[in-house]
This record gives C-alpha cells, sequence and structure tokens, in this order.
C-alpha cells in the first residue's frame, strides 16, 4: 500500500493524502480507529440489546452476543473487519506512529475494558481481575480460535460451537475473588 496508490484510488493528489494523514502509519493507524470504533459500537450495541431483555439469563446472552460480534461486524463492514484481522494491534503501535493515534488506541482499549467489567458485573455481580479475565476468554479468546484463526466466520455451526463454549465458560465462572489470576485483562 503506497500513498500514490491510494491516493490514486480515491482520486486525490498524493499531497492532500500526506496533508491529511501525514504519513502512510498515520493512514494506516487512523483507518485502524475507525474500523476498531466501529467494532466496538456493533459490540455495544448487540450487548445493550440483549440486556435489555427481561430475565435472569440476560447477562449470559450479553456475553454470547459480544462474542458473536466479529460475525455481525464482517458482514455489516466486510472491509473493516479485513483490516482488524489483518492488521493487529501490536502491529500497529510502532515508535512511528503519531502519539495522539497510540493515546486513542489506548483509549479505545479502555473502553472495551469497560464493556468487559460491564459484563462481568451482569453476570456475576463482579469486576474483579478473575471475573473480567473470564470475559476476555469469552468475548475474545473463544471467537478468536473457533471463527477468526480458521476463517470460519461465515460457518453456523461454529457460531453455534462458539454460543456452546461461551456459555460453559460463564457456567463454570471466575475463580473466587480472593485468588490471584495470572494474567489477567484488568
Amino acid at each position: 500500500m503506497t500513498i500514490r496508490a491510494i491516493g490514486s484510488a480515491i482520486g486525490v493528489s498524493n499531497g492532500a493524502v500526506y496533508h491529511t494523514f501525514g504519513s502512510r502509519v498515520g493512514l494506516l493507524g487512523r483507518t485502524w480507529l475507525r474500523a476498531g470504533h466501529r467494532f466496538l459500537e456493533a459490540q455495544t450495541a448487540l450487548v445493550d440489546q440483549a440486556l435489555s431483555a427481561p430475565g435472569p439469563q440476560a447477562g449470559v446472552e450479553a456475553v454470547v452476543a459480544a462474542a458473536d460480534a466479529p460475525v455481525v461486524f464482517a458482514e455489516r463492514y466486510p472491509n473493516s473487519s479485513l483490516l482488524l484481522l489483518t492488521v493487529r494491534r501490536d502491529e500497529l503501535l510502532q515508535p512511528d506512529l503519531p502519539s495522539e493515534i497510540t493515546t486513542e488506541i489506548r483509549d479505545l482499549e479502555a473502553m472495551l475494558v469497560g464493556l468487559m467489567i460491564r459484563l462481568a458485573v451482569s453476570v456475576w455481580g463482579r469486576k474483579d481481575a478473575g471475573a473480567v479475565d473470564t470475559i476476555t476468554m469469552c468475548i475474545v479468546d473463544l471467537p478468536t480460535a473457533i471463527l477468526l484463526r480458521r476463517d470460519r466466520l461465515g460457518n453456523a455451526t461454529a457460531r453455534q460451537q462458539l454460543r456452546a463454549a461461551v456459555k460453559a465458560v460463564l457456567d463454570v465462572g471466575p475463580p473466587p475473588p480472593n485468588q490471584a489470576t495470572k494474567g489477567t485483562a484488568a
């Protein structure tokens, strides 16, 4: 991907692209951030919808909905989904990335952690590290392993398996609050 190719594809000069984004890395960072915000907005909407349903299982269904968000996101925003799957956050956070973009990425991550805390509270009434780590397993680790790494976003059976796996993890639940959890998200 070159600035020249991008400018040509969208019908603007190289200078206009550089003026707007500063650099190729700045352009990639801004594009990745837009995709990240779209994903989190879609995931939050799914969680909100599930939590608004009456009944004691609303929290569990909200976690299942959050885990299914990559599928919904890929259907709505295929190009943004492809970008997030192709360019990992760690690859993006390089020294030449403009500091304001780095800050915005960290802010986006904080919003995701806030959603995870909200889900942990809705399921177990807890927001400790063990509870948030269990939610992370459900909405990050399991979808990555079952759907994303194997390119199964369009596979209905894989989605059912994801749903079953998430419910099984939630059924086991987090470790007791006073027990340290290695590698927690919060």
